[in-house]
């Protein structure tokens, strides 16, 4: 899990990297709001700690343009005090706020806490993204390029299934138990290489190339992200 840490202090952004990476995160690093706008836009960057007060852009404006385009969590750094300072951050999406100095223990803990709210809100999201596939678990339609693609319902089952759980592969037997259920004893392993086949004609740019619905040569099949 990556963790962007944007600060113009040196050795705090050091201390800081030190203690996550030992945490087990990854961790990107800049030193001014451009660093920050930028490097927000990895799609893997799963939380952001971003000063207030740095050169170029401060860390208002920062958290302001990111908030354009992501909607990950943003816990804003600040050697001021003053509640309206707070209210500023909260108005241009910052999710959480710690005044400087602080305590590491304290920083690891709010990181903690908006990481698993941010994990049970993308749980209840109806629409996943991954690449040029996007699927809507409410509506059950899926779009490739923005344009909605026509799946039948256990095509959709499918993909739903496999997009949820991104480079985990399933057996021809576990997709049959999964998806067809009390039907499977009625169906063999080759329903579901069918099954594969229409999804990749159907989302896939050059099907005979895939990008996202793999297969696992004697295993079974994943979706790539």
């Amino acid at each position: 899990m990556k963790i962007l840490v944007v600060d113009d202090e040196e050795l705090l952004v050091k201390g800081i990297k030190f203690n996550l990476q030992n945490d087990g995160y990854e961790v990107l690093t800049g030193s001014n709001g451009i660093d920050a706008v930028e490097l927000a836009r990895n799609p893997e960057v799963a939380l952001i700690v971003l000063d207030v007060m740095m050169p170029q852009i401060d860390g208002l404006e920062a958290c302001r343009q990111i908030r354009e385009f992501s909607d990950v969590p943003i816990i804003m750094l600040t050697a001021r005090t003053e509640d309206m300072d707070k209210l500023l951050g909260f108005e241009q999406g910052a999710d959480d706020y710690l005044t400087k100095p602080f305590n590491i223990l304290e920083l690891k803990a709010r990181i903690r806490a908006l990481l698993r709210r941010s994990a049970n809100s993308n749980s209840r999201k109806s629409r996943f993204t991954i690449g040029t596939i996007t699927i809507d678990t409410q509506e059950r339609n899926a779009y490739k390029d923005g344009e909605i693609v026509d799946l039948t319902a256990r095509e959709f089952d499918v993909v739903e299934l496999l997009m949820k759980n991104p480079n985990r592969v399933y057996s021809r037997e576990n997709l049959l138990d999964t998806i067809w259920g009390y039907d499977a004893y009625r169906s063999d392993a080759r329903t579901v290489d069918v099954h594969i086949r229409r999804i990749r004609e159907k989302l896939e740019r050059v099907p005979a190339e895939p990008e996202y619905f793999m297969t696992k040569w004697g295993v079974g099949y994943y979706f790539k992200a």
